[in-house]
């Protein structure tokens, strides 16, 4: 009762915001214009998750909150539907998919709940026309995109037999990047990167590595070995812009050891 009572007091509060003599700014905002902010705030709530910083994320989930009911609000004043139908869904799908705990297919092992579960995705898309890869959001970064993509073509066999053959293929999109650097074409370098891009996340899926992750992990430890670069430039009285490739060299290697 207590959690009804939170959830109409905030929608409550953001109807206020969008009266007339609310705030200017959130009038003004649209299901559109939210978009940047809400994904900003989606990404301080998986940092805030990473850094298993308890206080963050609860703070964290209520900016999610704000922005879910936000866009609740909004479609609301357009007529289109209300958190009743929001949740009447979401809750339907949660039991049309869990039949090994809803339903009679009690005992199911993770393979055969996956299988399930996309062929019961592929049953509720299938009165729609649609393509193979319509159901990946085209508003993904590129390389989770990446990865989706990849993922969706093995499960229909359009797969590499072997790690061997995809470092064949990446050692060919590397040749194929020094040709285009010699023509000192820059569109065609660009696609060829892009496509050296592209294998790196095939090897990473054949190899059961969540792209994305092995590369916030990359960016950390960069981050990490730099910032102790420029303490220890610090120490000594001297900025980064002030400093010599040689001396930074120096503490790079330093800040890799044990």
């Amino acid at each position: 009762m207590e959690d009804s009572i939170n959830f109409q007091r905030l929608k409550s509060l953001i109807k206020d915001l969008r009266a007339p003599d609310g705030c200017p700014w959130d009038r003004e905002q649209t299901s559109i214009s939210l978009l940047p902010q809400f994904l900003e705030e989606v990404y301080e709530f998986a940092d805030a998750v990473h850094e298993n910083d308890k206080d963050k994320i609860k703070e964290e989930l209520g900016d999610l909150f704000l922005h879910l009911v936000f866009q609740i609000v909004i479609a609301e004043e357009q007529g289109e539907f209300s958190e009743y139908s929001v949740f009447e869904e979401i809750i339907s799908k949660i039991i049309r998919r869990h039949p090994h705990v809803f339903g009679d297919l009690k005992g199911a092992d993770i393979a055969t709940i996956n299988k399930n579960w996309d062929d019961i995705k592929s049953r509720e898309k299938g009165k729609e026309s649609r393509r193979f890869f319509d159901s990946i959001p085209k508003s993904l970064p590129a390389l989770l995109k990446s990865y989706e993509i990849t993922k969706r073509v093995a499960k229909v066999g359009f797969d590499w037999s072997s790690v061997a053959n995809i470092f064949e293929k990446l050692g060919e999109e590397l040749d194929e990047v020094e040709e285009a650097l010699i023509e000192k074409d820059s569109r065609h370098i660009e696609e060829e990167i892009g496509d050296v891009l592209f294998m790196i996340v095939n090897l990473c899926r054949f190899l059961n590595i969540n792209p994305e992750q092995a590369l916030n992990n990359s960016n950390s430890k960069f981050m990490k070995r730099f910032l102790y670069i420029e303490d220890k430039l610090l120490e000594k009285g001297k900025s980064l812009d002030a400093s010599s490739l040689k001396e930074m060299d120096f503490y790079w290697e330093e800040s890799k050891k044990p």
